[in-house]
């Protein structure tokens, strides 16, 4: 999702980091990204005269190794006829000079020293150009090659741009972690690409800056598929607005907490409403934390706990969601990704599902809080918070004004407005069930997956998403629950929420196609190849998307600048490694959630995540406690997961038995090391 920034840099900071840009600018313009093409061996070569020469001219190579190597080039290049003596010749591999050619000119009766030239009439071999099959796609694919090197890219990494391949990522993801902007990292990424793209010069550094728009920002806007992904996050976007402003949320959390009469009871449904908001993370962290933070002050609930809740049950629960308004832009950035792995179909909402068991840390995160939220137990700053909670000294919390009524943030807009649960629910499964109706008449075959896997996965999603937006406007109208105009604001005010995002969205599918035409998966690969073994790429990648996400805040930003990577690196190294298709693609599946997982878990644990803030915000927590107690609970679980990771890429246990193992591990810790409140001992 979209960063919240920590505050501007300072102006020497800002000087330093243009100066370095600059800097950098000046030095790569001069790097040559080919070998010099000498002009001579390739001015009189044209396709007209074609039949005129004996091969095509090497342009990458110097003269002199052109002309040593053009008579054996001109004979590999051709066929003789079928039953002539130079076809079994040629089999044996005859070359003049070589023990064959000895021999032949010893039966003639001529002698090496005396003969030194024995041409190919001498030895009875047709070549006559007519006789000959020309490859002339094999010209064609030689030129393009050519043309792509006067560009600087060509389809191998080792030919081409190499190491400089990898600059537009790196630069995204150090100004990303410098600035903590992501979208200015993202945009400096895409034009720093479009500079390589064009060769690398210095007049190019400019004219780069508009094409970079123009030719990977609007292009991947007008692909279709990218549209349907826009649409229906607005679309969905529009519908959580409404439903909150309409009061339905609000009905769907009242409707849960008549029945809570004790803390345990309290965090539980704390957890289940967290749950039970599945669709966004927003709404999630503003509606759950809002509406429960009365009744948790109530029975002595610290609101750094109420926080934690909130927040453990917001992102973790909307990257797993088939349903969501995140789904969106999580199958946009596979699609995109998957673009770039050849012969590889497998439609990308189903590479989601397929990924769904290997998103450890989001699973175990959810499961984590319930076992908090059942126990009582805390450890860590947690306990301590907990404790001055029940004594009647809660230090997390946060009071102003806003402590005696609730939060209208919480309904994007709606001034505490309560209407029926059902004016939320109808609309809910209403997507659910015509976004799977959608996919069942778009898609083919017997079995579910099949179906699943030959759907229109976007025709699916944007009809739910128009049908859900047109029963919480019915809804909201019919009952008059708001007026039209202000049920227009409400939609707007949910679908401006989604605009950030979607332009992380857009920037980050113009990296990938920027990353495409440098090969940059190509480069890794050849530099990883026999040094990493794919079975450790999973683990990898989700130490690197945590440690990105947590030091941008960002968990949309980790995913748009990692997935145009990974997919295609996971899917060469495979392929390098020898391994069958179905290995492939276990490793794929595991690549994609290690990017989605670590993108949540760093989102979870940075001070500067918009989740993290809005928790704050919502249970009107003390922000720095927030985190400080937090922390602990997401390394655990992080460290967990990268401990399942390995148990499953690299070990090869099945997810079916690593699930009960966490889950006696994440147990016996908070049974250890965690210790319930005792009232009455401040």
């Amino acid at each position: 999702m979209a960063e919240c920034p920590a505050g501007p840099p300072s102006r020497r900071s800002n000087r330093t980091f243009a100066s370095f840009l600059a800097v950098s600018v000046l030095l790569l313009s001069f790097i040559p990204l080919q070998a010099d093409t000498p002009e001579e061996d390739c001015e009189d070569f044209t396709f007209d005269n074609i039949e005129e020469v004996e091969s095509v001219p090497d342009c990458s190579e110097p003269e002199e190794e052109a002309e040593a190597e053009a008579e054996p080039e001109s004979e590999s290049e051709f066929e003789s006829e079928p039953g002539s003596e130079s076809g079994s010749d040629s089999e044996q591999g005859f070359v003049p000079g070589s023990d064959t050619e000895q021999e032949a000119l010893t039966e003639t009766g001529q002698d090496q020293d005396t003969a030194d030239f024995v041409s190919p009439d001498d030895l009875e071999l047709d070549v006559s150009v007519e006789d000959r099959e020309f490859d002339r796609s094999a010209i064609e694919d030689e030129t393009d090659r050519q043309e792509d090197a006067d560009k600087g890219i060509t389809g191998k990494a080792d030919e081409s741009a190499g190491w400089i391949s990898i600059l537009p990522p790196v630069i995204a993801i150090v100004i990303a972690l410098t600035l903590r902007q992501v979208l200015l990292a993202l945009f400096l990424g895409v034009w720093m690409g479009a500079w390589l793209v064009s060769g690398a010069s210095l007049p190019a550094v400019f004219t780069t800056f508009f094409t970079s728009v123009s030719e990977y920002i609007i292009p991947s806007v007008a692909d279709a598929d990218h549209v349907s992904i826009l649409v229906f996050s607005l679309l969905i976007g529009g519908m959580v607005g409404i439903i909150g402003a309409n009061g339905g949320t609000r009905g769907i959390v009242h409707a849960i907490t008549r029945l809570i009469t004790t803390r345990r009871r309290a965090q539980l449904s704390t957890t289940g409403l967290g749950y039970a908001v599945f669709f966004d993370d927003y709404a999630n962290t503003m509606v759950v934390g809002s509406t429960m933070r009365p009744l948790t002050d109530q029975l002595r609930i610290s609101r750094a706990k109420l926080a934690y809740l909130v927040d453990s049950t917001a992102a973790p629960v909307a990257i797993i969601a088939v349903i969501s308004t995140w789904i969106g832009a999580v199958v946009g950035y596979i699609r995109e990704a998957e673009s770039a792995i050849p012969g590889f179909t497998e439609a990308a909402y189903l590479i989601f599902l397929n990924s769904l068991p290997y998103n450890f840390y989001a699973f175990l995160a959810i499961i984590f809080v319930a076992v908090i939220a059942y126990s009582g137990r805390d450890f860590g700053p947690m306990r301590r918070v907990e404790q001055e909670a029940a004594d009647g000294r809660d230090s997390s919390q946060v009071k102003d004004q806003e402590d005696e009524k609730p939060a209208d943030a919480a309904d994007n807009g709606a001034s505490g407005r309560v209407s029926h649960w059902m004016n939320a629910a109808i609309p809910i499964l209403g997507l659910i069930i015509a976004t799977m109706a959608g996919l069942w008449v778009t898609g083919e075959g017997d079995t579910l997956q099949e179906i699943a896997g030959t759907s229109d996965s976007y025709a699916a999603l944007v009809w739910g998403s128009v049908f859900s937006l047109f029963l919480a406007s019915v809804l909201t109208v019919s009952q008059r629950l708001l007026t039209i105009e202000q049920m227009f604001k409400g939609m707007f005010r949910g679908m401006h929420l989604m605009f950030e995002g979607l332009i992380i969205l857009v920037l980050a599918w113009s990296l990938g196609m920027v990353t495409q035409q440098l090969d940059t998966a190509g480069f890794l690969v050849s530099l990883l190849e026999g040094i990493l073994s794919p079975y450790w790429v999973p683990v990898i990648i989700f130490i690197l998307a945590g440690v990105t996400s947590f030091a941008t805040g960002s968990s949309w930003g980790t995913m748009g600048i990692l997935m145009p990577l990974v997919l295609p690196l996971t899917w060469s190294l495979g392929d390098t490694a020898g391994l069958d298709s179905a290995a492939t693609q276990t490793l794929i599946y595991s690549s994609v959630s290690a990017v989605l997982a670590g993108a949540v878990w760093g989102d979870h644990c940075s001070p500067i995540s918009d989740t993290t803030i809005l928790s704050s915000l919502a249970c009107h927590c003390d922000h720095v406690t927030h985190v400080n107690t937090q922390l602990p609970y997401a390394l655990v679980v992080g460290g967990l997961s990268v401990l399942a990771m390995i148990a499953s890429a690299v070990i090869g246990l099945p997810v079916w038995m690593i699930y009960p193992l966490a889950m006696a591990v994440m147990v016996g810790i908070v049974y250890r090391f965690g210790k319930p409140v005792r009232f009455g001992e401040g």
